[in-house]
Order: C-alpha cells, then structure tokens, then sequence
C-alpha cells in the first residue's frame, strides 16, 4: 500500500457546515442567482417566468440534458442558456458526446475563476500541494476533460505539465523524466497506461508519483480498480466528479469510501425512482443546482446518475454529502437480467479483481425473448479456467448467470478518455 498523501489540516468553512448554516447559505446564494438569471436568461426565462419562489423550490421543473442539445439546435451555435451578452464569454468547451451529440457550453472569466476555486477543495482533499508536479494524461481538444484541473493546479500554484499529442509511452517517460508527482486522467487510462509500461519496459518505479486523481467513469471508487491503480503506479489515487454542463460536482476524500459533493457551490437532491419524490439522502438519481456559475447556469438538472446519499460527519472532518461507493452507474444503463437489476459497474468491481483480466466488454443480448448477459475478456497470458472463474465470480457477485468469452490479445479497443465497454444488442 503506497503512503498516504499529505493532507491538509485546514477545510474549507463550507466543508464543516451544520444543516441549519448550509442551508442558510444555499439559500442566500440560491437567490442571488435566481435574480441574476431570471432577469437576463432566456432559456430559463421560458421555463421559470420572470420569478421563483425559493420556499416552493419542489414546484420548480428539472432540467433534462436533452433541453438544452434541443435549445442549442433551435438556437445554433450556443443556445439561449447564456445570462450576458456573448461579448463577456471568453471560453467554449463542450460535452464528450458518449450519450448523443455533444453540447458547447460557454464561461464567462467570473465563471471560470468558480472552475478555479471548486478544483482547491479537490485538490486539498487529496493532498496536492503548490509544492507539486502535476502531470495531465489529456489531449487538451475541445471535450472539457482536464482543463480546468489544469486550470485549478495553476491557481493552486503546482507546476503543471501538458501532456497533450503524446503516445502513452511519450507520457509515462514524461512523468518520469519531469519528476510529476500528481497524475490525473481517467481511471480507464490509468490501467492502459500501466498496461504500456510493461509491454515497453518503463520502470514505473524511477517515478516521482505519489497522488493520482481521476475523473470521467466512476472506477477510482470501485476498490479493484483503484487498487490496480495504486499497485501500478505506487499512488494513493482519488476520485474526482463533474461534467461539462455543471462543473467540478465532488471528490474523494482520505477515506475513500464515497465522494463528498460541493455543497457551498451545489445543491444537491436525491429523485426517487418514481420521478417525482426528492429528498436530501438515500438512494436515487443525482440532481444538482450550480449556485457559482452563473453565466451558464443549471437549475435542478437531473444527472441520469444512480447514486446513494449519506449525511452525518465523514472521518476526514467533513459534513458534506457523501456518495456511497461514487456514482453507482447510470440510471440508463441499469438492465434487467431474469429479474435482476445490473449495472455495468457492478460487473467491472469483480472482473477487475482478477490480475489476469488486462480489459473486458458488456454485452446484453436476447436470447428467446429474454435479456442475457455476455462479458468479453482479454487475459494477459495464459487463460486456462479463466472463464469460469469469472462465470462463478459474477454469479456469486450479483446472482446472475452470465456468459464469459475470451477475446484475442490486443483486440478489444483501448480508452484515453471515457471508456465505452457496455452495450445492448436485440434483435
């Protein structure tokens, strides 16, 4: 087990809020933003009227994704989701397009200093210091990806050092030769990277590496993955969530059993799955307000994020909301196999326990009118009894009976950003 980053002392105030002091001051800044909205923004001027009742905050319709790709086709290039003039924009990112077409989302220089500020609290909580080295396995193209972690270590005053353009070997001889002693990628890209280091004889060993964090899949919080992680590189790696549409959400803490949401800058609710009920914990979709950014706002944005909320002070000092686990899996994802309910990161927490598995992919096939459940993997080495240990692994796991095949070395496709390993086949 590698050592424990070095932790800061000293939290945010917003990190060690009561109940009554963190709502207090999500409502006030929750009202300021609603003013500041409601006079300028078009989209939320048709969907809100000119004015909203903080108190009845329950009648007050969610946002869906698909709005606002549907509002930037009606309205191209940018949409109506912009509270000032486009004159006072000075940044254009967009989505990763993994759930449909991707979506631009514009910052003004106020919102993005609120990227900068959100990305301390990540930082501080896994232990990245100015005195660091931060090196960022990401191409820099027009997905948000790491920008504005690289963006928030600059604020944080750490050296930061682009890895963009580069092949994986370029990158991991990078790291070791700048001395970085922060990697941050996705998880997926982690293991490839890992996976490059032993087929091209790079000791990750001379590395200076003490702190990975990771963002875009929820794997840095799937105990298997994260312990690939830690073995590969000798890190204590940290998971970080947020997307393009709504910011820098959350991040892992020292006790790296759930992530903490960033509730001086979110509010966060709980949907049940009846779509209508919402509550402040418990199991259900993730739905967030940003309260900080408010040149390209959401307002009760529903994630499609399956989650488990818990309130009560954290071992690291902290009484944010926690995530159980980190994100669960999609609620778009979930699949029925002979009445039981599976999420593909259900299936990624055991296939990643065995060392001998280097990648995998999910396949829901219908088989006699009925869903069934293919894992395809590629082993490292020799498979023999391979894949029934996995067969009966997953049984045990999840109770479902799943057909196991063995995929040829190299074949399966390799990820730098967010992976695509599930699909569903019917006919």
């Amino acid at each position: 087990m590698p050592e424990p980053a070095r932790p800061s002392t000293v939290l945010d105030p917003s990190e060690t809020w009561t109940e009554d002091e963190r709502r207090a001051a999500q409502r006030e800044r929750l009202s300021a933003m609603l003013r500041e909205v409601l006079a300028t923004n078009a989209f939320y001027r048709r969907k809100l009227g000119d004015s909203v009742a903080v108190d009845d905050w329950s009648r007050v319709p969610f946002t869906v994704k698909t709005e606002l790709t549907a509002d930037q086709g009606e309205h191209p290039p940018y949409g109506t989701n912009l509270t000032y003039p486009l004159e006072r924009y000075t940044r254009v990112h967009q989505t990763s397009g993994t759930t449909g077409r991707p979506l631009r989302i514009l910052d003004s220089p106020e919102s993005w200093e609120w990227w900068k500020r959100a990305w301390q609290q990540i930082y501080r909580a896994a232990g990245v210091i100015s005195s660091d080295r931060v090196y960022f396995c990401f191409s820099f193209g027009p997905f948000i990806g790491f920008w504005s972690a690289f963006a928030g270590a600059e604020h944080l005053g750490a050296l930061c050092i682009s890895g963009g353009s580069q092949s994986s070997a370029e990158r991991l001889v990078g790291m070791i030769d700048t001395q970085a002693t922060v990697m941050v990628c996705t998880p997926t890209y982690a293991l490839r990277l890992a996976e490059v280091a032993r087929a091209e004889r790079i000791d990750l060993a001379r590395s200076k590496l003490r702190v990975s964090i990771h963002a875009g899949e929820p794997g840095a919080s799937i105990p298997a993955t994260r312990d690939r992680i830690e073995s590969a590189f000798g890190v204590r790696a940290f998971d970080h969530t947020g997307a393009t549409e709504i910011g820098p959400t959350g991040f892992s803490c020292d006790a790296r059993d759930g992530v903490h949401l960033i509730e001086g800058e979110f509010l966060v609710e709980i949907l049940d799955a009846d779509g209508v009920t919402v509550r402040e914990e418990g199991e259900g979709e993730l739905v967030l307000t940003n309260l900080g950014r408010w040149a390209t706002p959401i307002i009760r944005y529903r994630t499609g994020d399956r989650v488990r909320a818990v309130r009560g002070r954290c071992s690291c000092g902290r009484t944010l909301v926690k995530l159980e686990g980190g994100i669960l899996g999609r609620v778009d994802d979930m699949v029925t196999i002979r009445g039981v309910n599976v999420f593909p990161i259900a299936i990624e927490s055991i296939v990643r326990g065995f060392d001998e598995i280097v990648e995998y992919r999910i396949e829901v096939f219908e088989e006699r009118g009925m869903d069934g459940l293919r894992c395809v993997i590629e082993p490292r080495g020799v498979a023999d009894g391979l894949a029934e240990r996995v067969v009966q692994a997953i049984h045990e796991g999840i109770g479902v009976r799943c057909v196991v095949e063995i995929a040829e070395p190299g074949s399966l496709p390799r990820f730098e950003m967010k992976a695509k390993r599930f699909s569903v086949r019917r006919a």
